[in-house]
């Protein structure tokens, strides 16, 4: 496997490495991260950096473009739940006559926060099998159930319901997927937005038909069920396209536990097993052995700076399992200043994105009415067409993401921060348009740099963060994003509509997020993660 000759060419009386964890070298060997070394417990990092070289020197072979395809799913499912209830809020709406059609959006988004927090966290404790599994179930079967809806309320519970599923499905996968890619692929977790993009457009495909002649309009005041079956024939599409990738995910493919979380585990024997049969699958051989893990352990030997040094021993297993109910993966991510600033930034960038979007769908209208656009072109076709355009646009929006990320002096930073303020400088463009095609075109152009930004993001996320506490770090990002969207609809229902001030300030949180990653204090392309 061409492992690093200085560390195993060691006696059996002496230490085989010293305190400091090796220096960064080539990304070929696995070694180069996006963390300086001293940011955590050295026995983790040391070991980290072992599986680094492993995976690397597997490569980019059948298991890993097989969870390429099934992590999708997640990405999938993250942006296509949310767009289902943005699309059947009207027909929802004309058949129950709410006093706030917004209580939908809220219900979901209390789902999607309560899903981010105990799936995120949960990952980190419990491990990443089975939330890799449950959350498209979940989704998938309160969403066929939700077709059958007799009442506004339950809706709203099966929204809050299946949304507990999607939330948890970014957090989960993106950790699952760097922790097996090789350092020199991570740039496909940038790709995998591609995904994101694709499941706007299936469901603005689907809801084409379904929802444009088989739902009543705004002006029939006599909906009933009977004559507005479109979207419940919609949620039966959507619930059954979440369970067949369930099945997929669940039946013909085999998940491993992260060797990375199982060695934070200290089941470092479990952790070598997994590589070598990643390596079986991928048609190769590793040379890694438990020895080369169990090395490090020395590492731990006299250490009174309160670092937790990783617990191996038998007699730890009690204490091992007394910390999973408490805080010390959120206190890993505050280690250091540099860590804990990182952590801070990126969760403030999701928590003003998270703010940023919402508004600006809920008070444009009133700003484009004081501009004195009259587009009148409401019919369902332009509408459903204009909505499939959108959609394809930001499918080369996650591919260009892909590219930028790799340039150097570029790098995940610049491509980030570049795209982020783009998103709001279309956001503020948008509010000028007077015609159907001018909203169109900015519209467009928005959908394709908030794919990249959101591309960049869903990658940048989880790199910045090591394994045993990445579920953890994704649950903090994805929880400020949450709760910010849960405060969206809020404001809607109770503030002054009348405003143009609220679609100013949504383009200054995307300008100010895009700003605040220029100041991020890790670059991690070309580098391992932790």
């Amino acid at each position: 496997m061409g492992q690093d000759t200085a560390s195993k060419d060691t006696g059996t009386n002496a230490a085989p490495v010293s305190n400091e964890v090796v220096e960064e070298v080539d990304i070929q060997q696995g070694d180069k991260t996006a963390l300086p070394s001293g940011t955590f417990d050295p026995v983790y990092e040391a070991k980290a950096r072992e599986l680094n070289k492993a995976i690397q020197a597997i490569g980019m072979g059948r298991y890993q473009w097989q969870l390429f395809v099934v992590i999708g799913f997640g990405w999938a499912s993250d942006n296509l739940w949310p767009i289902v209830t943005s699309l059947i809020l009207t027909a929802v709406g004309n058949e129950f006559r709410p006093s706030y059609n917004a209580y939908l959006s809220l219900s979901q988004n209390i789902g999607l926060l309560i899903g981010a927090i105990f799936w995120g966290f949960g990952c980190d404790l419990f491990g990443r099998k089975w939330a890799f599994n449950l959350t498209i179930g979940i989704t998938g079967v309160f969403g066929l159930i939700a077709a059958g809806s007799p009442n506004f309320a339950a809706i709203c519970v099966f929204a809050a319901l299946w949304s507990i599923g999607v939330g948890g499905n970014l957090p989960v996968d993106s950790a699952i997927f760097l922790e097996f890619l090789p350092a020199s692929h991570q740039y496909l977790l940038t790709v995998l937005s591609i995904d994101w993009a694709f499941a706007q457009l299936v469901a603005s495909l689907i809801a084409w038909p379904l929802l444009g002649d088989y739902t009543c309009q705004q002006t029939d005041k006599h909906c009933t069920r009977s004559k507005n079956m479109g979207w419940r024939y919609f949620m039966i599409t959507m619930g059954g396209l979440s369970m067949i990738m369930f099945v997929i995910r669940f039946v013909f493919f085999t998940i491993f536990e992260s060797p990375k979380y199982l060695m934070s585990r200290g089941k470092d024997a479990e952790a070598v097993a997994v590589v070598h049969e990643v390596a079986r699958r991928n048609g190769k051989t590793s040379d890694l052995t438990v020895e080369d893990l169990t090395q490090y352990n020395v590492l731990a030997d006299g250490r009174e700076d309160g670092i937790r040094a990783q617990q191996i021993s038998a007699v730890a297993a009690l204490e091992r399992n007394l910390e999973k109910v408490s805080f010390s993966h959120i206190r890993s991510l505050f280690s250091t200043v540099r860590l804990g600033i990182s952590t801070s930034m990126v969760t403030a960038i999701w928590a003003f994105i998270g703010l940023g979007y919402p508004l600006y769908n809920a008070f444009l209208p009133y700003i484009q009415a004081t501009r004195g656009a009259d587009f009148g072109d409401g019919s369902t076709y332009i509408t459903y067409r204009n909505e499939v355009i959108i959609s394809v646009l930001g499918i080369p929006g996650c591919l260009l993401g892909g590219l930028l990320v790799e340039l150097p002096r570029f790098g995940r930073k610049g491509a980030l921060a570049l795209s982020t303020a783009l998103t709001g400088v279309f956001l503020y463009a948008s509010t000028t348009a007077t015609t159907s095609d001018a909203l169109l075109g900015w519209n467009c152009a928005y959908n394709f740099v908030s794919n990249i930004m959101y591309a960049v993001l869903y990658a940048y996320t989880p790199e910045v963060f090591p394994t045993k506490d990445r579920g953890t770090g994704n649950a903090i990002a994805a929880s400020a994003n949450r709760i910010f969207g849960v405060m969206s609809p809020i404001i809607a229902m109770f503030a002054n509509l009348n405003s143009a001030a609220p679609v100013y300030v949504s383009g200054a949180l995307f300008i100010a997020a895009g700003l605040l990653a220029l100041l991020l204090p890790f670059e991690s392309r070309g580098k391992a993660s932790l």
